[in-house]
């Protein structure tokens, strides 16, 4: 097949699967609230930043993998493949018992990561529960890497789409009939460990001389693993730096700060459903583009960057808009006034989201390419300028300060360093060129978000259908300023023409059906 069949196949079942996950988790989050409450969101968000900071155990091996299977697969090297996978099986039974150890280590302390404790019944247990999902997330797990890296991503996302179905349909039983948030739990782990098995098993079939695999890699294969390995760790700290101690920071140093997580998740999980819907797209076309990649010339693939590129403004400006202007009114709508956060602090969420969601091209290539050792010094530094300014600004500016180091620190090192990773080392030309495109995209993005405001001010969003022609005007809004001040750019014609092409196919596959 070629890469744009397989992008589209990916693509297509990924967004299918993705919505499905999506309505599942907003039912099940609505139920949540509604007979638990924000204090054990805020405990579900805590437990996972604090698993999340257990994961760098995982040191990048995955990335570095994924990577590494590529070449090995397009040119048909079974002895290659069999060993990294090998390798990867071994590497992530380890980590699994050192998360479970680690994680295990970390009980006594946990009183002292909440500023103000709720009276919630058998705290401990509860966080051993995450623990126990975090840990079988690490077994079978390593199987999906060789799906994803032979473009076969969609049989990762039809996986998924049936267990969440499981789990938020035993989840929702579990309240209704127990309330029991240990229950509640449980059921997440058999749905892990069951999805899991069931890749595992898939995966077997598929490509069955990964059962009883006993190849090894030679001694330099080893060794240029692990240099990838070692530079996916530096990404993999400042990551969960920036990321994963937002609500550590919360709920140990702000008063109430375990029911301002529990506000928060529901931003994220607002965020996140978003995010993951454009991540999909970018996760089905990763492998076409490290296959490009190993195929062509620099020239080509700055050529295709700059079609991606720009897509990838499409994708996070329209909705860093939507966020901005919608946000509030759906949150307002779905739970209460309760479950809202401040203009200001969605204002820094919207600018956080915009300008992480706007390195999702940058950061495929770069990985696709493989020079995330180039850059490997760069998360450290960010992990320690996103601490320092979070800690310093969450006393004058309380939650908000968490944010802005955020801000502070990814501004201060990954919007400038990862283009200009792939730009010195990958196309081997200026980045003057990255930064004016970038600059443009801003300017319309920040423009149109404005316009909105000012244009769907004087609605008043008392009921869902007031709140979907809101989001028609925001979006039309974005999708209008894109289409007039980009009409003549060859990227937004060759999106036109593809579009075209992919309507053009569906709807012929659904005359044949017919």
């Amino acid at each position: 097949m070629s890469r744009m069949t397989n992008t589209i196949r990916n693509t297509a079942i990924g967004f299918a699967a993705q919505f499905v996950v999506i309505l599942l988790n907003f039912i099940n989050r609505t139920i949540f609230i509604q007979y638990l409450g924000a204090e054990y969101l805020g405990l579900s968000g805590l437990f996972s930043n604090i698993l999340s900071m257990l994961s760098l155990a995982e040191l990048g091996i995955g990335v570095a993998i994924s990577f590494s299977l590529y070449k090995p697969l397009g040119e048909n090297d079974l002895r290659k493949t069999k060993a990294l996978m090998n390798f990867y099986q071994l590497a992530y039974r380890i980590i699994g018992v050192v998360i479970l150890i680690l994680g295990l280590c970390l009980i006594p302390f946990l009183d002292y990561l909440i500023k103000d404790k709720p009276d919630i019944s058998h705290f401990s247990l509860i966080y051993v529960l995450f623990l126990v999902n975090t840990v079988v997330s690490y077994f079978f797990t390593y199987k999906r890497s060789l799906l994803s890296a032979d473009q076969k991503e969609y049989i990762n996302s039809v996986n998924r789409t049936i267990f969440a179905v499981v789990q938020c349909i035993g989840q929702f039983l579990v309240l209704l009939l127990t309330r029991n948030y240990l229950l509640y739990l449980t059921v997440v782990i058999i749905c892990t460990l069951g999805s899991n098995i069931r890749i595992s098993y898939q995966c077997d079939k598929m490509y069955p001389y990964l059962r009883n695999n006993q190849e090894k890699l030679t001694k330099e294969e080893t060794k240029s693993l692990l240099k990838y390995v070692a530079a996916q760790m530096s990404h993999k700290v400042g990551g969960i730096v920036v990321s994963g101690t937002d609500n550590i920071l919360t709920t140990s140093l702000v008063s109430g700060g375990l029911v301002i997580v529990g506000v928060y998740s529901n931003y994220l999980l607002l965020i996140n459903t978003i995010r993951s819907v454009i991540t999909m797209f970018f996760t089905s076309v990763t492998a076409s583009i490290g296959n490009l990649n190993a195929e062509s010339n620099a020239e080509k693939s700055k050529e295709v960057f700059n079609k991606m590129f720009f897509l990838n403004m499409c994708f996070y400006g329209i909705t860093a808009n939507c966020i901005f202007n919608l946000a509030n009114d759906f949150i307002r709508l779905w739970l209460s006034d309760d479950y809202l956060l401040s203009t200001g602090v969605v204002i820094i969420i919207s600018i956080n989201y915009y300008i992480s969601g706007m390195r999702q091209t940058c950061q495929t290539y770069n990985t696709t390419l493989g020079l995330f050792w180039n850059d490997r010094f760069k998360p450290w530094i960010e992990a320690v300028i996103n601490l320092v300014f979070s800690i310093a600004l969450i006393h004058y500016f309380g939650f908000m300060g968490v944010l802005f180091g955020t801000l502070i620190s990814t501004v201060a090192t990954s919007f400038w360093v990862e283009p200009y990773i792939l730009y010195k080392h990958g196309f081997k030309m200026k980045l003057i060129d990255y930064f004016i495109r970038y600059g443009q995209y801003t300017a319309i993005t920040l423009l149109a978000t404005i316009l909105a405001f000012y244009f769907t001010k004087i609605l008043e969003v008392g009921s869902f259908f007031m709140w979907i022609v809101k989001a028609a005007i925001v979006g039309g809004t974005s999708l209008g300023m894109v289409a007039l001040c980009f009409r003549s750019k060859p990227e937004f014609i060759e999106l036109k023409i593809i579009a075209k092409d992919i309507l053009r196919k569906f709807v012929r596959s659904e005359n044949n059906g017919k």
